[in-house]
């Protein structure tokens, strides 16, 4: 079984930056039956997890952060295992941050009315599912104090701030002698055992997935079964109080929700379903076209966890059909998603230009001084008034709905590099309009995607020119090769208007400088 396409031969280049562990991170000691051992690990190194006793304590927890469902989620999996082996009742925690980086009312209503049916279905289950609020280092510890929990289970996340809430947690952990068992629950190869260290580009990481993906790309996810004592911790856990908890949030309310794409895991079956019904036979040959409606949509629904990516490649993959679309799919999903997860966990400087190449940062610290012309503010850009409609419109698509049409991030990210004063300003400013606006910001995909148009990460060097270097460059005349950009400007009128109002300003600021050197 393989996933995506298959590797090309290409140039060695020398690998770069941050160093890595040599060796993966051992099995975990105990797993339930069916569980593959190696999607987990312990974290607490000198306390591990005994399930034929629980040295007298109540429960075992679940602290849920990036994968926010009840069903296929590993987390939940192994946590209900070891509480059955013990004897004991499974609880579920998450913790409510009031503001995480640059997130609005748009990403936190999505997260939250998710995270409602997540307590639904868990209840339904006869599993309580409780929210604590603050700093998730202090609030989660006194959780498990308070609930006398014999282990804690957590789920992974690669970025900066979710390690740091896992590391302070751990450290209590240790403290209190408590056992703490990381999961990985968000990608099909556990993100350590795809690959020990930093990888170059999908070229060197797909072999290493598809020589283990048949060992995980199983459906080894049961549903879930009723509690322990269920009618006991039932009683004595209230349920969630969700607009409390929406007002308590401190963030910028004035980008609003959207309303073509419903949160939860119900509707994103729906949606998967729906994709492969109408847009899988498609998707290979017209996923790049932004006036083609072929992208599956999922993108919100992985990044808050809200569906399991290993479920919707099973079900595509049983589908036995469209195997170019299948293919091209697979590749997206799984080699260049986990190709993400294993930059961010494995580089430090995921976000900044510390973390790119060698030969991308020699090459655009070479043309630093380069004229940029235009040269645009972050509100110009926000606002989408640039002389360029394609990238106007590309930007008001994300403003408006709360996603931009994958080929054109990339596009939309490189003609950034180009109009702001330096490729640090560029790279800053591309994660913050996208953090703030995409659903799915602040993910692995969205930085690295970024750092692939501005920094050259998981490329290769190209023809060099001003102000780009060696990065690979793309343009307006290209696009208009692949597809019908004056059918996708006309989608958002501002676009064009806006345009017309920056060329007749860029033009009149330059006969000014003229008039101003005739003078001299």
């Amino acid at each position: 079984m393989e996933i995506g396409d298959s590797p090309k031969k290409t140039k060695k280049i020398k690998s770069i930056t941050a160093s890595a562990p040599d060796s993966r991170p051992p099995p975990l000691t105990w797993a339930p039956e069916g569980f593959n051992a190696n999607r987990g690990r312990l974290l607490t190194k000198d306390h591990d997890v005994s399930p034929s006793e629980n040295s007298g304590k109540s429960c075992v927890v679940l602290w849920m952060s990036r994968d926010q469902r009840a069903v296929d989620n590993h987390a939940i999996v192994y946590a209900q295992g070891l509480a059955q082996a013990q004897g004991v009742p499974l609880k579920v925690v998450f913790n409510l941050v009031p503001k995480f980086l640059d997130a609005t009312i748009r990403q936190f209503g999505f997260m939250l009315k998710g995270l409602e049916e997540v307590e639904s279905n868990l209840r339904a289950a006869k599993i309580p599912f409780y929210l604590t609020s603050g700093d998730p280092c202090k609030s989660i510890p006194k959780f498990v104090q308070d609930h006398d929990a014999g282990t804690l289970v957590c789920d992974f996340s690669p970025l900066r701030v979710p390690t740091s809430w896992t590391n302070g947690v751990m450290q209590e952990c240790t403290r209190l002698q408590l056992p703490m068992i990381q999961v990985d629950a968000h990608n099909i190869v556990p993100v350590w055992h795809a690959s020990p260290k930093l990888e170059y580009g999908a070229r060197t990481i797909r072999s290493k997935i598809n020589a283990v993906i048949s060992t995980y790309l199983r459906d080894d996810m049961p549903p879930l079964s009723s509690n322990i004592d269920a009618d006991k911790v039932m009683s004595a856990c209230k349920p969630v109080d969700w607009k409390a908890a929406l007002k308590s949030l401190e963030i910028n309310r004035e980008i609003k929700e959207v309303d073509w794409i419903t949160p939860g895991t119900a509707a994103a079956r729906k949606m998967l379903e729906s994709f492969c019904e109408t847009k899988l036979i498609h998707f290979a040959d017209k996923r790049n076209d932004p006036n083609t409606l072929v992208a599956s949509e999922m993108s919100p629904y992985y990044h808050f966890g809200q569906f399991s990516v290993q479920r919707a490649i099973l079900h595509i993959k049983s589908l036995r059909r469209y195997s170019e679309g299948t293919a091209s799919y697979c590749e997206e999903a799984v080699i260049r998603r986990e190709l993400s997860d294993n930059f961010c966990f494995y580089n430090p400087n995921y976000d900044n230009l510390d973390g790119i190449y060698p030969w991308a940062k020699e090459s655009l610290d070479l043309h630093k001084a380069d004229v940029r012309n235009p040269l645009y503010t972050r509100d110009q850009l926000e606002a989408a008034e640039t002389i360029d409609d394609l990238w106007n419109a590309a930007q008001l698509q994300m403003v408006q709905i709360g996603k931009m049409h994958g080929f054109l991030r990339m596009y939309w990210a490189k003609k950034i590099l180009e109009w702001t004063a330096s490729p640090e300003e560029a790279l800053a400013t591309s994660i913050y309009l996208n953090d703030k606006y995409s659903l799915d910001g602040r993910d692995p995909n969205g930085y690295v995607g970024c750092m692939w148009s501005i920094g050259g990460v998981h490329d290769q060097g190209w023809m060099e020119r001003s102000i780009f270097g060696k990065i690979r460059y793309m343009n307006y005349a290209g696009c208009k090769r692949k597809f019908d950009v004056a059918k996708f400007v006309q989608k958002y009128p501002p676009a064009s208007s806006n345009a017309s109002r920056a060329s007749a300003s860029k033009s009149s600021n330059g006969k000014n400088i003229l008039n101003f050197l005739k003078k001299q």
